[in-house]
């Protein structure tokens, strides 16, 4: 099993460079109660409507949900939702986006009309063109793209045949990656994979691969011979045929076929589940994984991806609860993710009448100061509330080299103590908005700070709560334990 936290990280620092056919996604969701009385059609009572960056839009939105940087070339229309798009990728600030106006082609927009109730796509609107992209507009296209790839770490080619990846560009891109020593990942769309020939990955879903190789794929040994088949023709390292709930499997060049089940999930919506898949393998790929390790990433994206509404991306602890399940059970009951979900549970207990506590720290390596603290603090109180410094503000705190483990890592730790009912990671390098917000009944510190210095006291006295200090435990803090151990390396 390879480190899932290791390899997180190691995402966080690659960038990869998607080129692609840009969408408009809309999602109109509403209730069928009737028949039209113009027409044998149904109407549909309209609830709410969503708009996403779709199709190679949507691959780059998955790689920068999972921590990577995203640099998007594509191409639009002179039109409103060409401006739409410009404007939504604008506010994604990990993606860069290069994208060709063509005045001569809409921009490629998909509305589908889904009952809510049912999660059932009814009706999908399509306003497109699928020639490819016009000589000039294709030169443009590559002008844009090849000074790029020197910044890249991987390349990925996301094609949906609206017109962006022309047989010309594919091999512009391609050929000029390959000299640099870039490995390229393809989503194909067309049948003759031959056009992708060179590239270090394709990944067609079962359809397209039956396509391509003319075969009925009816067993793990025609799908390795198809890839095979495959493998000569577009001289490629290898080939991952996703299939839905039956999982994926992924044929290298050398190497052992490698196949992994698909994990239970109850399907709500499978589009854009490709677009997650290519994103993972790429991202993954590019921090250092290897084939099996991409493989198993991707497939659990997946099911995190199905198992939402509309075109999702999917998040680094998403990905990490989906893998890794066992040491999620407390930190998916006791950890916090945003601020909207910490007022749902203290309304709760509020409606309760429970005594809240609240104490705060880095908590970077968890020693017996810190579990009398804790231990204290919740005797004191019904519910006991950690605030913890996120990894950003530990350092501004601590200096280089702090924290020792991730924030992530820690609230994991906190959440398994029995003591502790909830964790909150806080970006400030002081608590006070926790405070204001939770507006604890008792506000609990160690001893080694006096009253006056706690941060909120003035805020938990105001209403009547009070400030309880704890003894230290002597010998015993985080700086000292790093300090001793540093000093006894060789």
């Amino acid at each position: 099993m390879f480190d899932f936290d290791a390899l997180s990280h190691a995402m966080t620092c690659q960038t990869v460079l998607c080129v692609g056919d840009l969408m408009l996604d809309e999602f109109v969701y509403g209730e069928v109660s009737r028949i039209s009385p113009e027409a044998p059609a149904p109407v549909i009572a309209v609830q709410r409507s969503e708009t996403d960056i779709g199709g190679a839009g949507n691959v780059a939105r998955n790689i920068v949900s999972l921590g990577a940087r995203c640099i998007f070339v594509g191409m639009v229309g002179e039109d409103e939702a060409g401006a739409r798009l410009k404007a939504e990728l604008g506010r994604e600030s990990l993606i860069e986006s290069v994208l060709v106006c063509d005045p001569t082609r809409p921009t490629t927009r998909k509305v589908r009309f889904v009952s809510e109730h049912f999660s059932t796509h009814m009706l999908r609107a399509d306003w497109e063109s699928t020639a490819p992209a016009s000589v000039a507009t294709e030169q443009k296209l590559i002008d844009a793209i090849l000074p790029l790839l020197p910044r890249a770490d991987i390349v990925l080619l996301s094609d949906y045949a609206k017109g962006v990846l022309t047989a010309r560009v594919i091999r512009n891109v391609i050929d000029a990656a390959r000299k640099l020593g870039k490995r390229v990942i393809v989503d194909p769309k067309s049948p003759n994979l031959a056009i992708y020939r060179g590239a270090t990955l394709l990944k067609p879903n079962r359809k397209e691969f039956a396509e391509a190789t003319r075969s009925r794929l009816d067993t793990e040994q025609s799908i390795a011979d198809g890839a095979r088949e495959i493998m000569q023709l577009a001289d490629c390292a290898a080939v991952l045929v996703t299939q839905s709930e039956h999982g994926m499997t992924l044929v290298p060049r050398n190497g052992d076929v490698i196949h992994v089940p698909g994990l239970p999930v109850r399907v709500r919506d499978v589009s854009g589940a490709g677009d997650t898949v290519a994103a993972v393998v790429a991202v993954t790929l590019a921090a250092g994984a290897d084939w099996e390790a991409a493989l198993r990433m991707a497939n659990a994206a997946a099911a995190v991806a199905v198992s939402k509404q509309g075109a999702a991306v999917v998040s680094s602890a998403e990905l990490r609860r989906k893998i890794l399940p066992h040491a999620f059970l407390a930190a998916e009951e006791k950890i916090m993710g945003s601020a909207s979900e910490l007022e749902a549970q203290l309304v709760a207990w509020r409606k309760q009448e429970l005594r809240i506590g609240f104490t705060n720290g880095c908590f970077d390596i968890l020693h017996p100061g810190h579990v009398k603290l804790l231990t204290a603090a919740r005797a004191t109180c019904d519910r006991l509330i950690v605030g913890l410094n996120s990894d950003t503000s530990v350092k501004r705190l601590k200096g280089d080299g702090r924290p020792m483990q991730n924030e992530l890592a820690r609230a994991e730790v906190l959440a398994a103590l029995e003591a502790v009912d909830l964790v909150i990671v806080f970006e400030e390098e002081t608590p006070i908005n926790l405070i204001v917000q939770i507006r604890p009944s008792v506000l609990v510190k160690g001893a080694d700070y006096a009253r006056e210095q706690v941060v909120g006291h003035e805020i938990v006295a105001a209403h009547g709560g009070e400030i309880m200090l704890v003894d230290i435990v002597e010998g015993f803090s985080t700086t000292s334990l790093v300090k001793r151990a540093r000093e006894s390396q060789p």
